[in-house]
């Protein structure tokens, strides 16, 4: 416990004088390793509530694509127990319940067989929960409930803390509800992205939005650049305001003028009532113009001049309109070639790209793709109605290895794809999906190209076979030396795995498997 109170005092140093988000993954995690120190748990979480379900913010004995998945309350009755019980949780050794938790904690795909949590409350508002999961029967009944409620009401006061932390993530929330609940595309949050080049990416993000400064999204196809510009329109001041999307491609060019700007009855024919455009649908808001780079030449000189006076002129209209718009531009193009081309006025290239921000291709932040691999996964187990789904080791390294030249949504639609093949072995008559099916994605499932791995190393001529050294094979020389290290630090923490496994700096889950193999763990 002192650990913990140690751990926890940092955190709270942390959050009071608002230090970036960046660390605080980081505090939650060993916040949590500090609080579970020593109890006989296979695997745990601290759970962040959102309106639409919990999120891990820290994840013990699980893979880290957990931390991107979403476990709504309605879809998990063992999590709506723990949110609707005032105390420690426990559930019956024979719970029919499904843990939300089940064939997540080993190879074998082992449902859960001891599992207790409390909720994180700030009076009668849920605001985490803490969940310990174990696969031997039992063994949680020795942690004490007082203890573990006491911590609770501190982690409650922890995360009550960082609901406070600024008055933008509270205007964010706020604005994302309002602009997912209208628009076709899901709502979702923002994960702790691990990849230094969404840090860089949400830094300039955090300086650029509350402005009105003009925006170029620029990024590959499928990198999720949408998804930056709704974030633009939520942590600006207009985030109460319209967010207007038009697709430059998609207008046929006739009709762009009358789009943007809007008409006058009469003003053509086939113009027989008055029309708004898309400038004056989002005044006071934001206008994102998806695909800038295909508006014709002849259109870009009019958008210039809107841009300059803030005044449009509708077709057939005498006098101009005012209108305050604040304009995010978002292209696949690299708009300095199309100028060099002569396709892109250079005075509206500058006029746009006051604040650029390129959204990076997934193969330079490969270190997100456990986190949105976790979210996707979840959406697909709840489309197939299974209890779990989950990716082996040799999958995720394939994700890991591919280059995804089709970016996030390549890797959506490939684990779309996976997760039915893998459902479909499981059940190759077309069953329904039963409640306590867990299904597991292996690596044949993603069907990625066989040249899959990047290895940018140059390649070297191999080294000359040396003699052996020994008799023994080097693969029973490794295990050797594997248990006899593990059989040490599981005698230095009296048999505790989950111990051992921090002792050892290694993931609890992988730490069992291991153990089987080596005949240390029946």
């Amino acid at each position: 416990m002192t650990v913990f109170l140690h751990t926890l005092r940092d955190l709270l140093a942390d959050l009071s004088v608002g230090r970036g988000n960046d660390a605080l993954p980081e505090r939650w995690a060993k916040l949590l390793a500090a609080l579970v120190g020593d109890y006989p748990a296979d695997a745990s979480t601290l759970m962040v509530a959102h309106d639409d379900g919990l999120q891990p913010v820290a994840v013990l004995g699980l893979d880290d694509e957990v931390r991107g998945r979403r476990f709504g309350l309605t879809a998990h009755p063992r999590l709506a127990a723990i949110a609707a019980h005032p105390g420690v949780c426990r559930f019956p050794l024979d719970s029919p319940l499904p843990d939300p938790f089940d064939g997540l904690l080993d190879d074998s795909l082992s449902h859960v067989h001891d599992c207790m949590g409390v909720a994180l409350r700030d009076g009668d508002r849920l605001l985490g929960m803490l969940t310990l999961d174990a696969l031997t029967p039992g063994c949680l009944a020795v942690i004490d409930d007082d203890e573990l409620l006491a911590a609770a009401g501190l982690l409650a006061t922890c995360l009550r803390l960082a609901h406070q932390l600024s008055d933008t993530r509270s205007r964010l929330n706020q604005a994302l509800d309002q602009c997912f609940t209208t628009q076709d595309t899901p709502r979702d949050s923002t994960p702790d992205w691990q990849s230094p080049a969404m840090r860089r990416l949400e830094e300039s993000l955090a300086l650029v939005a509350p402005t009105d400064m003009s925006v170029l999204l620029h990024g590959e196809t499928g990198v999720g650049k949408e998804r930056i510009a709704r974030r633009v329109h939520a942590l600006s001041t207009r985030g109460e305001g319209p967010l207007v999307r038009v697709n430059c491609a998609a207008l046929p060019e006739s009709l762009i003028e009358s789009e943007l700007f809007g008409h006058r009855r009469g003003a053509f024919s086939g113009a027989v009532r008055d029309h708004r455009g898309h400038f004056a649908m989002a005044h006071e808001g934001t206008l994102m113009l998806d695909e800038i780079g295909e508006l014709p030449l002849a259109m870009q000189p009019k958008l210039l001049r809107v841009l300059q006076e803030g005044e449009i002129q509708p077709l057939g209209s005498e006098t101009p309109q005012r209108v305050n718009v604040r304009l995010v531009a978002v292209t696949n193009r690299d708009l300095s070639q199309e100028v060099a081309a002569g396709r892109f006025r250079e005075d509206l290239y500058h006029r746009l790209s006051v604040f650029p921000l390129q959204v990076p291709p997934l193969r330079e932040r490969r270190e997100d793709i456990p986190l949105l691999a976790g979210g996707f996964l979840e959406d697909n187990r709840i489309r197939l109605g299974l209890a779990n789904l989950r990716i082996d080791l040799a999958a995720e390294n394939a994700l890991l290895a591919w280059s995804w030249p089709g970016n996030i949504r390549e890797l959506e639609h490939t684990l779309g794809r996976a997760a039915l093949r893998a459902f479909g072995e499981q059940s190759p008559t077309g069953q329904s999906a039963r409640r306590d099916a867990v299904v597991r994605i292996a690596d044949h499932h993603l069907e990625l190209p066989a040249t899959a791995a990047v290895d940018t190393t140059p390649s070297q001529p191999a080294p000359p076979a040396a003699p052996p050294a020994s008799p023994i094979p080097l693969r029973d020389a490794v295990d050797a030396f594997q248990r006899r290290h593990i059989a040490d630090a599981l005698e230095a923490h009296d048999g505790n795995w989950a111990a051992t496994a921090r002792a050892l700096q290694t993931d609890s889950g992988n730490l069992h498997r291991l153990g089987k193999r080596l005949g240390l763990k029946t």
